[in-house]
């Protein structure tokens, strides 16, 4: 594979400044092997009626919603719509659901963005949402194949004979999620993919969990220190419990407790553990966009400005390498290099994936045979890297997690007085979304 179309990126732009001006998530919940206590929508509700009240507009001001939503539950077709008649949005109110997988909720806000810059819009709410618990069961093909014949049998006898071929084995369901996490291309899961990214750069077992630990610690510091505070909304279930924080995060981790987990996917000798990978989640995400017109109109605070996004694709079988060929011709687009971004939220797929995105960066040969550089990017000062943590300590709710990222890395942005910063994240199926944030 060539990349020489990126090493010199046509230029973008020219359109309305587009500006994220808040909002809000739910704390991320991890999937507890049952159907959690909320589905993607009521997820959605739950921070969004909090970020709309808090507005100084009526919330049937907004152009359109966008959700990204990967798992759609049968109840809740178009969670968009669903969501936004929920939150009181109005009748009238066009809502829409994207999937790209991972990047649903990277593509709603950039769906969003590309809308409002060429002037189609001015205000737009666009999320993510996903519960993960409430993957469905699936019956296996023999199953279906044979309750088809059973149906179809028009006489007595004829459901007789489709009765014998009836199989203890039929009624034992496959996890729908478990097929959703498998390349149908390459017919390697998630996990296997992070092992070959891992081995083609060499990433240790070692240098996984000590990822992984450091994950889990940065996550407990932000929420120790109300970091999150006004990021994270808290959820109410039904009967009344409450859900205040992130509850995947384990800060009495150690690198003895991870190094005592097995290898989940290449057994034995894999380095990919349930220690170093994110954690199978629930959770939605909200942010709001507005044009200029809208922040003077209705007197916003942006938070930052949206300059540009990127999006690639590559092989499934290194899809973990998906933020390296998304972000570098973000950057070579703009003039930027490596020292010119402050902050990086790069999704934690699997320490080995965001290891080897950081290796691939270093290395020579790949930087200048892939991305058709003269020079490697260089090393990415992990101080800037994730520097609240990321999936693997709070979890990877797929249609959600690419509107996590944006969201706080203009939240930290802001926090840290810093000027420039990338949200990246790599896509199941071999692609990668990269995002641009400038303080406004």
């Amino acid at each position: 594979m060539t990349m020489a179309d990126v090493a010199a990126p046509a230029a973008r732009g020219g359109g309305r400044p587009v500006y994220l001006v808040d909002g809000a998530r739910t704390p991320f919940l991890r999937a507890r092997g049952k159907p959690g206590p909320f589905t993607p929508v009521d997820l959605a509700v739950q921070c969004g009626r909090p970020l709309l009240l808090r507005q100084p507009f009526s919330p049937d001001a907004f152009d359109t919603v966008i959700l990204g939503c990967v798992n759609v539950i049968a109840d809740e077709m178009n969670p968009a719509r669903v969501a936004a008649l929920r939150l009181g949005m109005g009748e009238a109110m066009t809502a829409f659901t994207v999937q790209i997988n991972c990047g649903s909720g990277m593509q709603s806000i950039d769906t969003a963005f590309r809308t409002i810059e060429a002037g189609k819009a001015d205000l737009i709410l666009a999320g993510g949402a996903e519960a993960l618990s409430h993957a469905p069961l699936v019956l296996r093909r023999e199953a279906v194949e044979w309750f088809g014949r059973f149906a179809g049998a028009r006489s007595a006898w004829r459901k007789i004979q489709a009765l014998c071929g009836l199989r203890p084995g039929f009624f034992k369901p496959v996890i729908g999620l478990e097929r959703g996490l498998t390349d149908p291309i390459t017919q390697l899961n998630m996990g296997q993919t992070a092992e070959v990214v891992g081995h083609l750069f060499g990433i240790s077992r070692a240098a996984a969990d000590a990822y992984a630990l450091e994950s889990h610690r940065r996550l407990a510091r932000a929420q120790e220190a109300g970091e999150l505070d006004g990021e994270v909304i808290p959820a109410v279930a039904r009967d009344g419990s409450l859900f205040d924080k992130d509850d995947g995060v384990r800060p009495d981790t150690s690198l003895e407790k991870l190094g005592a987990l097995k290898p989940v996917f290449e057994r034995p000798y894999g380095k990919v553990t349930a220690g170093n990978s994110s954690q199978i989640t629930d959770g939605a995400s909200w942010v709001i966009l507005a044009s200029e017109a809208a922040v003077e109109k209705h007197k916003l605070k942006p938070l930052v400005r949206i300059v540009d996004s990127e999006w690639a694709a590559l092989d499934p079988a290194i899809m973990g390498l998906g933020p390296v060929l998304s972000s570098t011709p973000l950057m070579q687009r703009h003039g930027l290099g490596r020292a010119d971004i402050d902050v990086w939220e790069l999704n934690e797929a699997f320490a080995a994936q965001v290891l080897g995105c950081l290796a691939a960066w270093e290395d020579e040969r790949f930087c200048r045979e892939v991305l058709g550089l003269d020079a490697p990017v260089g090393r990415v000062d992990q101080d800037r890297l994730n520097v609240d943590g990321g999936a693997i300590s709070l979890g990877h709710p797929v249609g959600t997690s690419g509107n996590r990222i944006v969201l706080h890395l203009a939240n930290t942005l802001r926090r840290r007085g810093a000027k420039r910063g990338i949200a990246t994240e790599c896509i199941g199926g071999g692609q990668g979304g990269a995002m641009l944030l400038e303080v406004a």
